[in-house]
């Protein structure tokens, strides 16, 4: 097999022990810092990166999130930010983006042609951040009211008294979207003005292999969470993984047939960062996830109660847009289809996007095709 991998790599025509030389001085000079406590890269407000210490070792890691931004307001897990305008004139409802509490939010943030912020941003958009720390042990009873009772309401308020508006548009991703859609039908009377959400799972029963995985018979989430507390980012991270066991591999194969294109290289660095970037569950709300949504598939059928309110997806009638991936294999079409179906605005759409589920986010593609389609729908949305 090892030996396979190796003849599919394209070299040069230019003698093979000359190419596997370079190729190997190509592969030194971009591969991923030692993870050793001296020169393990450290997470900073608006980048991701530091330059290692020796550069004939190794190169520097791209720079992730370097839009700049300011810390508006913490809360323990949360934190807020506020990026700065790149634009004369300014829409007059400001953009809350929510994301996951899982992932980093500096995948709206990539990299300069490749940032959905940064296209917002020269839009004439007022851009927010609602992003996530790990939760901290003493943290493990944060549940779903704490997300979208306390957090995003609480975020709410800081945006309207920085920008002086009372009504604000938000943009969730994922399960940030969940959370948004959640607080929406939670808060019918609320100051929300638009609902944008990204590949956001409604029907949990339509979850593919999450839904095997978890399935009541055979996954005994009580004894997970007592045992371990927040779920590590590690066991997180493999359930990803092995949705598609090959993908990473494939994607290895694909780095060193293109190792000598260097924009190919600093993209799949990008992203291979931010994949393996993932943060602990914490417990209750991982728990309440799997019982209340994925077993009781409480959302879709409108039987979720968070804190004596029942969130209705009829109780949404802010003008509402979903953006999916046709080729999302973490949340398939059919788990995300019943969001525009089901909320009860007359002003609502749903767009299907080339592209898998990170792609409709993060790098040319969600600038090209997702970002632009974003933008000229919230664009009416966001002068009234």
């Amino acid at each position: 097999m090892a030996v396979l991998l190796v003849l599919r790599v394209s070299l040069p025509k230019e003698g093979s022990r000359r190419c596997l030389r370079r190729l190997i001085d190509r592969n030194m000079q971009t591969s991923v810092p030692c993870r050793s406590a001296a020169n393990k890269p450290r997470l900073e407000d608006n980048s991701v990166s530091q330059q290692p210490p020796d550069r004939r070792a190794t190169s520097a890691a791209p720079a992730l999130g370097a839009t700049p931004k300011d810390l508006l307001h913490k809360r323990g897990t949360l934190n807020l930010y506020h990026y700065r305008p790149l634009a004369e004139e300014l829409y007059r409802v400001p953009v809350v983006m929510v994301m996951a509490t899982t992932n980093r939010g500096y995948i709206f943030d990539l990299a300069p042609g490749q940032s959905l912020v940064e296209f917002l941003l020269k839009q004439g958009y007022d851009v927010y951040l609602i992003d996530w720390s790990p939760p901290r042990a003493d943290e493990k009873r944060l549940r779903l009211e704490d997300y979208t009772l306390e957090f995003i309401p609480d975020c709410v308020r800081q945006v309207a008294e920085d920008c002086g508006e009372d009504e604000v548009t938000i943009l969730g991703y994922c399960m940030g979207g969940v959370l948004s859609v959640i607080y929406a039908a939670l808060h019918p009377e609320g100051p929300l003005k638009n609902l944008v959400c990204f590949t956001t799972p409604i029907d949990w029963t339509r979850m593919g292999l999450f839904t095997r995985w978890a399935h009541r018979d055979f996954f005994d989430v009580d004894r997970l969470v007592d045992a371990l507390g927040n779920v590590p980012s590690e066991l997180i991270f493999t359930s990803f993984e092995m949705l598609r066991p090959a993908t990473r591999s494939a994607g290895q194969i694909k780095l060193w047939e293109n190792m000598w294109n260097d924009e190919f290289v600093k993209s799949h660095r990008m992203f291979e960062r931010w994949s393996t970037d993932t943060l602990p569950f914490a417990c209750e709300y991982f728990r309440q996830t799997i019982k209340e949504l994925m077993w009781r598939n409480g959302l879709f059928e409108n039987e979720l109660t968070l804190g004596g309110r029942r969130a209705n997806l009829g109780n949404i009638r802010a003008p509402v847009l979903h953006a999916v991936a046709e080729h999302d294999h973490i949340v398939p079409y059919d788990a995300a289809k019943p969001l525009v179906e089901r909320v009860g605005s007359t002003d609502k759409q749903e767009l299907v996007l080339k592209g898998g589920h990170v792609s409709v986010v993060a790098g040319g593609n969600a600038v090209k095709n997702s970002a632009v389609s974003q933008g000229r729908c919230l664009a009416p949305w966001s002068l009234a």
